[in-house]
């Protein structure tokens, strides 16, 4: 991993913007800046703060409990340990650190409000700005090396789609496909990491509970693999919008399916309709356009049909679920080469809910699919 560039590129940044001091608290942006996760986060009370210096030395301030992992794995100048209980704690190193900066940036809607209520009489008012916009900014194009996670980790996501698809059927339990689904992709994140990558420590195990739905719990959106028996003509719903994560790498990937037959009629049009509006996405998806262009190319298509304004069309991911540029009304970025993006279709009714999603690399002159699975009605009546 490229920490090392990541950290020069996030200084020049701060030095453009004049910024002189920045605290970093989102897990996701101290692991693409240093290579540290899986540390002890803020459920368990125990802060975890990079503080980078424009012109000084970088310090991970970190709990001693997860000392070992942090000398193992953060590209920092400095770790400072901190105990439960002991002195200042993690308070002991930011009083000299905030002493003298002119400008401190931090990351307002990823500060715990512990950190925040210490750092906010350390520095004068009108002093902190956010560096949120400097790292978003930096983390929308995605390297070569970044790049090349992005299509294993739909290699994994087309794994465990497979897998699950394989494990629908009458009679079974929902938590079976969940099963099936993590094991699957389990082994192939292992495979990959043993055949591409020089990191033993790094787990391939999936983890995140399913997100699926079934006969009559289908218009449930985020709804998690139970005790449910599915039965002959029900759809069922896949998404590993959180399971997809490989080597920390994010991406969307969803499906509508049938257990041998459409019980319904009424929803194989509205199944169609939300394909439709993922193909016009589709069609509108390239460099050099908006992403609420991508999004209202969706949304005609839904509408035109007699439904509901829908939810976004998609977002950005990367090292975090959420990303900059979001498929949506308002957000005017360009889109341009390097950006991965999920992009859905779907349409809501009041008994019926039918969602396809899939993932994309903006390429020169279009995209790139990184996740596939059949999707037209036929193939996915199982």
């Amino acid at each position: 991993m490229q920490f090392a560039e990541r950290m020069n590129r996030f200084r020049a940044r701060m030095d453009a913007a004049g910024i002189d001091v920045a605290l970093i608290t989102d897990d996701d942006n101290i692991y693409y800046l240093t290579g540290y996760y899986d540390y002890l986060h803020m459920e368990f009370g125990r802060p975890t703060i990079l503080v980078v210096q424009r012109d000084g030395k970088s310090v991970l301030i970190t709990p001693t409990i997860d000392l070992n992992t942090a000398l193992a794995n953060a590209r920092v100048d400095r770790v400072s340990a901190w105990n439960d209980g002991m002195g200042a704690e993690w308070r002991a190193e930011l009083p000299d650190v905030l002493q003298g900066a002119a400008r401190v940036g931090i990351e307002p809607d990823h500060m715990p409000p512990l950190v925040r209520a210490f750092v906010g009489p350390q520095v004068q008012k009108g002093r902190i700005e956010t560096v949120t916009p400097l790292l978003a900014d930096m983390r929308m194009i995605k390297t070569p090396e970044e790049l090349q996670l992005a299509r294993h980790a739909g290699q994994v996501a087309n794994a465990m789609m497979a897998a699950g698809r394989s494990a629908i059927g009458e009679g079974v339990p929902e938590y079976e496909v969940a099963l099936a689904t993590s094991q699957a992709g389990t082994r192939k994140a292992a495979e990959l990491l043993a055949a591409y990558y020089d990191d033993a420590d790094m787990s391939p195990n999936t983890h995140f509970l399913q997100i699926m739905a079934s006969g009559d719990t289908i218009t449930k959106t985020h709804h998690r693999a139970s005790t449910r028996v599915m039965r002959q003509g029900e759809p069922v719903f896949l998404c590993f919008c959180g399971m997809t994560n490989f080597h920390r790498f994010k991406l969307g990937f969803d499906r509508t399916f049938w257990i041998g037959e459409i019980g319904e009629p009424e929803q194989a049009r509205v199944y169609e309709v939300a394909l439709a509006s993922q193909r016009a996405a589709l069609d509108a998806l390239r460099p050099g356009v908006t992403a609420e262009s991508v999004h209202a190319a969706y949304a005609e298509v839904i509408q035109d049909a007699g439904f509901e304004y829908p939810f976004r069309c998609g977002r950005s991911t990367g090292f975090s679920f959420l990303e900059a540029p979001q498929l949506v009304t308002g957000d005017k970025t360009i889109l341009q080469p390097g950006m991965v993006l999920a992009v859905d279709g779907s349409v809501s009714v009041e008994t019926f809910r039918a969602q396809v999603g899939d993932s994309f690399i903006i390429t020169e002159d279009g995209w790139e699919a990184v996740t596939n699975h059949p999707k037209d009605l036929q193939s996915v009546i199982l």
